[in-house]
């Protein structure tokens, strides 16, 4: 087994900005929103969009995010893209209330462009406000 922690770091963080933060939150379809239940953190993956200022995810009606204080709560999301081989790459988080939107036509366009990777009806479709938004790219060191 080998000791990671006797390994040269080769990559540096390099804190990004708020565009780019959503761009490359954008340029993925998968990530992960977190919750309260139960007074405890939990963690889901979705598939989401970017729609301007907010990450769009669709849910079933069952869901602890929808049944358990998740929607109308401040929650997180989270997606990366990361090479553990040459250490670089990035991760964005999105912070800010999660609301279900419930306006017919809204859900609608939702629904044709935000496809559930599960088979589920997934019936709900979540807005998370992107209130605070936190990148970061890890760069490869200069030589």
């Amino acid at each position: 087994m080998k000791n990671e922690s006797r390994v040269t770091p080769t990559a540096r963080m390099i804190e990004l900005g708020r565009e780019e933060s959503l761009a490359l939150l954008a340029s993925v379809p998968m990530g992960r929103v977190g919750f309260t239940q139960w007074a405890l953190p939990v963690i889901r993956p979705v598939n989401h969009l970017v729609d301007g200022d907010a990450v769009v995810i669709r849910t079933h009606g069952g869901s602890a995010l929808l049944n358990n204080a998740g929607v109308d709560q401040v929650v997180v999301y989270e997606a990366d893209e990361i090479d553990p081989q040459t250490r670089t790459g990035w991760s964005v988080m999105v912070s800010g209330p999660a609301t279900r939107i419930t306006a017919p036509v809204e859900v609608a366009r939702y629904r044709q462009l935000l496809l559930p990777w599960i088979d589920m009806d997934m019936d709900h479709v979540v807005r998370i406000s992107a209130e605070i938004v936190t990148g970061y790219r890890l760069a490869g060191t200069r030589a």
